[in-house]
C-alpha cells in the first residue's frame, strides 16, 4: 500500500458511512460500499435483527448434541471435501450457501479457488447474479471484483471484500471442482429494510463508490478520521517515570477521532519489546470504575511484541509514530493514564485529535480493548479446544482482535477455527476453517503481508513469534445480550505455544467487560525460552542440530498415521546429525522401535547407536505423497543404566528426490526383552 501525504483524503471518511447503527429502512449500493470505511458508525449501538453470520467449509462432523448438552467431535478438522463442508447435494452441485433476505455478503476467503464455477442467485432469479470459476473472484480480473483494496491475494490467501447485497435471498451453488475451503460472510438486515439486488453490470454512480472506497483503503494511515470545525488536536510531552503514571483529561460530549504515539525506545529488538509491554493504556470514559481500555501500550496499537511496522484502517505503527484511528466517544469526559512499570524512565509525544458529537446519550456504545491471556478458558471438557478471545455481556458490536503467538517449536500453531457465539447460541453462527483463514492468509504462509482490514507484520517463521490482526469493519458482529469470540488452540502451553490477544469492542454502558489490568510478570517475558535437551514430539533431543527442527503437526495427512498427529521434523544437510537421548532405567536387553516419514524431499538416515552404526541406511524418498512407515526395529541391544545416545545421520538422499534432506520420526520406543 502507499503511503498517503495528503491526510486530508481521510476527511471524507465519516462523511462516506452508512451510519451502522441507525434504523435506516432502505440502502443505495453506494450507502453499503461506505460502510467499508465507516469507522464513526461502529460506535453506534446495533438495532434489534442485525446480525452476522457465515457460511464455510467447516468440517460437518463437529455439532452440538441438543439431548446431552454436548459439544460432539468439537476438534474435528477436516474441512473442505474430507469433512462435507457444504450443506448438501443437489444435482451433482454442492450448496455452499443459503440465506433469507434482507442482506449483503461483505467478505468472500479461499485458499484453493479453482476454475469450477461458483454461482450465486439472488432473490428467487433462474439465472445467477455472480457465475464465474471460483478462481476469478479472486483474480482480479473480471469486473467488479476488480480493485486491489477489495480483491487481493495476501501470503496465500485470496480475500474479496465486494459487497453483494440481495432483498429476498441468497443460494449459493458450486462445481464439484470449485477447489477447497471457502467463506462466505455476511449480515442480515432487520425486516423491511430495502437494499438492491447486486448485478455484475454496476451504474456509475455504483462503480465511483467502489473506485472512491478501493482508494481511501489504498491509502490508509494516521488520521483517517472525520473533520469537524470544532475539532481540536492536542499534543503531550511526557516523561514516563518509572512504577508512575501520567493523566490526560478530555471534558465535555466528544469523540476522540485519533490518537498517535511517538514512543523514544530503545534500538535492541528485545529492550523495545519490554519497553513496550511495561508501559500500559488504559482510557475511563465518563468517570467509570473501571477503565474501558487496559492494554500494554504497544499491543494495544494492533500488534505484539514489539514494534512491527504496519497500516491497516483502524491501527498501525512504524518506526517513529504508532497510530489509532478508533471512533470513541464520550458524554462528559475520558481520562487516558499511562503507566511505566519499568525500571527505565520513557519519553512519549502523545497527539490527540477530538471533536464533540451531538448523537443522543445512549446512543452510541463505549470502546474497549483489553490484552489478556488465558482467560476464561472453558470450563467443559469437550471445549477444551476454544480459547476465547472476547467474553462480554450486554449490546455492542465486536469489531476486531490482534493475536500473538508465542510457538517456540515450530509446527503450524493455527488449525484451529474461529467460533462467535452470538446472544447465547450453543453453536457458534460464525463458525471457520482455520486459524490463517480467519486472518486472510492461507496455508499456514509466514509471509508478512499488510491490508487495511488484516495484516500479519510479524512472524519468525511461524517458530517463535506471530502477530496477525483482523478488523471487522463492514463485517462488524452485532450482539444484544452477550458475545463469545474463540479460536481453536491444538497445542498446550506447556509445549509451550502460548497465546495472547488483544480484543476490539463497543459495549453499552451497562454491558459487563470482564477483564481486569494484569501484572507486569504476565505481559513481560512469559514466553518460556527453550534450552535443550528438551522434548520434540515425544523424542528427547540432545542439543540443537545443524539445520530447522520442530515438531511439526500432522492432522493435514492420512489419519491415525502419526500419533497425537504430530513428528519431530528436521531439515538437515548430508552428515548433520541428530542426536537423541535415551535413560535406560536398569542394565538389561532393549529392543529399539521407530517409526519414521517419507515424503519427496526426505533424505537417506544412518543410526548410529552410543557412536556405533546400527543397520543399514534407510532411503526415506517416497515420490506420491507424505506416508508414515511401517514400525522399524532398528535393534536389539545390551544397554547399560543410564544416558545412551540414538544418532540420526543424513547420509544423503536418493537421486530422484528433492534435495531437501529432511526427517521425520513419529515416535521411539524402547522396550525390555529377555533374549
Amino acid at each position: 500500500m502507499k503511503q498517503c501525504k495528503d491526510f486530508g483524503i481521510f476527511f471524507l471518511l465519516f462523511f462516506l458511512g452508512a451510519q451502522w447503527g441507525q434504523a435506516q429502512t432502505e440502502y443505495r449500493y453506494a450507502d453499503l460500499v461506505n460502510r467499508l470505511t465507516d469507522l464513526e458508525g461502529l460506535a453506534r449501538l446495533p438495532e434489534e435483527g442485525l446480525v452476522c453470520r457465515q457460511w464455510s467449509s467447516y468440517d460437518r462432523s463437529s455439532r452440538y448434541d441438543e439431548k446431552t448438552g454436548k459439544y460432539v467431535k468439537w476438534d474435528a478438522n477436516d474441512d473442505g471435501f474430507g469433512g462435507r463442508g457444504w450443506i448438501r447435494v443437489e444435482n451433482d452441485k454442492l450448496v455452499l450457501a443459503e440465506m433469507e433476505g434482507p442482506g449483503c455478503i461483505w467478505r468472500i476467503w479461499s485458499a484453493t479457488p479453482q476454475r469450477g464455477h461458483v454461482r450465486i442467485y439472488l432473490d428467487g432469479a433462474e439465472q445467477p447474479a455472480v457465475d464465474l470459476p471460483f478462481a476469478d473472484y479472486f483474480s482480479g480480473k473480471v469486473a467488479p471484483f476488480n480493485r486491489p483494496a477489495l480483491v487481493h491475494i495476501v501470503a496465500n490467501g485470496k480475500n474479496n471484500y465486494t459487497p453483494i447485497p440481495f432483498q429476498k435471498s441468497c443460494r449459493i451453488i458450486a462445481d464439484r471442482d470449485y477447489g477447497e475451503f471457502h467463506h462466505f460472510t455476511y449480515t442480515l438486515f432487520p425486516k423491511g429494510t430495502r437494499v438492491p439486488t447486486f448485478s455484475m453490470q454496476m451504474s456509475e454512480e455504483d462503480n465511483a463508490a467502489l473506485d472512491r472506497v478501493n482508494d481511501l483503503l489504498l491509502h490508509v494511515g494516521p488520521g483517517s478520521f472525520r473533520s469537524h470545525p470544532e475539532q481540536i488536536t492536542q499534543t503531550y510531552t511526557i516523561n514516563l517515570q518509572p512504577g508512575k503514571k501520567e493523566q490526560i483529561v478530555l471534558e465535555g460530549k466528544r469523540a476522540i477521532a485519533s490518537i498517535k504515539v511517538r514512543p523514544d525506545l530503545p534500538n535492541d529488538t528485545e529492550e523495545r519489546r519490554k519497553a513496550l509491554r511495561e508501559m500500559t493504556i488504559q482510557i475511563f470514559w465518563d468517570h467509570q470504575s473501571n477503565p474501558s481500555v487496559w492494554s500494554p501500550l504497544g499491543d494495544f496499537f494492533g500488534t505484539g511484541p514489539g514494534l512491527n511496522p504496519y497500516r491497516s484502517l483502524p491501527m498501525g505503527m512504524n518506526e517513529q509514530e504508532f497510530y489509532s484511528n478508533w471512533y470513541m466517544p464520550f458524554e462528559q469526559s475520558a481520562a487516558i493514564e499511562l503507566l511505566n512499570e519499568g525500571e527505565q524512565v520513557r519519553r512519549l509525544t502523545v497527539e490527540i485529535t477530538h471533536a464533540p458529537h451531538s448523537m443522543p446519550a445512549g446512543s452510541y456504545g463505549y470502546f474497549h480493548a483489553k490484552w489478556h491471556r488465558d482467560a476464561f478458558l472453558p470450563t467443559e471438557k469437550e471445549r477444551q479446544i476454544d480459547w476465547p478471545m472476547l467474553k462480554t455481556d450486554g449490546r455492542g458490536r465486536f469489531v476486531g482482535v490482534a493475536l500473538m503467538v508465542w510457538n517456540p517449536r515450530g509446527g503450524w500453531w493455527g488449525e484451529g477455527d474461529e467460533k462467535f457465539f452470538v446472544d447465547g447460541e450453543k453453536f457458534p453462527s460464525l463458525y471457520g476453517t482455520g486459524s490463517e483463514d480467519y486472518f486472510g492468509y492461507a496455508w499456514s504462509d509466514p509471509t508478512l503481508f499488510e491490508h487495511a482490514f488484516h495484516n500479519q507484520p510479524l512472524s519468525e517463521g511461524n517458530k517463535g513469534h506471530v502477530s496477525v490482526n483482523r478488523w471487522h469493519i463492514a463485517d462488524q458482529v452485532p450482539f444484544q445480550r452477550s458475545f463469545e469470540g474463540c479460536i481453536e488452540k491444538y497445542f498446550s502451553n506447556t509445549r509451550p505455544t502460548q497465546y495472547a490477544c488483544t480484543a476490539y469492542w463497543y459495549l453499552s454502558a451497562e454491558g459487563r467487560d470482564p477483564y481486569g489490568p494484569l501484572p507486569p510478570q504476565e505481559r513481560v517475558d512469559y514466553y518460556t525460552r527453550l534450552t535443550y535437551p528438551m522434548d520434540i514430539a515425544g523424542i528427547y533431543v540432545l542439543e540443537k542440530p545443524v539445520g530447522q527442527l520442530e515438531e511439526q503437526h500432522m492432522g493435514a495427512f492420512p489419519k491415525d498415521k502419526w500419533q497425537n498427529d504430530t513428528q519431530l521434523w528436521w531439515v538437515g544437510q548430508p552428515g548433520a546429525q541428530l542426536k537423541i537421548g535415551i535413560q535406560i532405567p536398569r542394565k538389561g536387553r532393549y529392543q529399539l522401535t521407530t517409526r519414521l516419514t517419507k515424503a519427496a524431499d526426505y533424505g537417506i538416515v544412518q543410526f548410529y547407536l552410543d557412536g556405533k552404526k546400527i543397520g543399514k541406511p534407510i532411503d526415506l524418498f517416497y515420490p506420491d505423497g507424505v506416508i508414515a512407515t511401517e514400525p522399524i526395529v532398528l535393534g536389539r541391544f545390551t544397554l547399560g543404566r543410564g544416558l545412551h545416545v540414538l544418532t540420526a545421520e543424513i547420509a544423503g538422499s536418493n537421486p530422484a528426490a528433492i534435495q531437501r534432506y529432511m526427517f521425520g520420526m513419529d515416535y521411539l520406543d524402547v522396550k525390555k526383552v529377555w533374549f
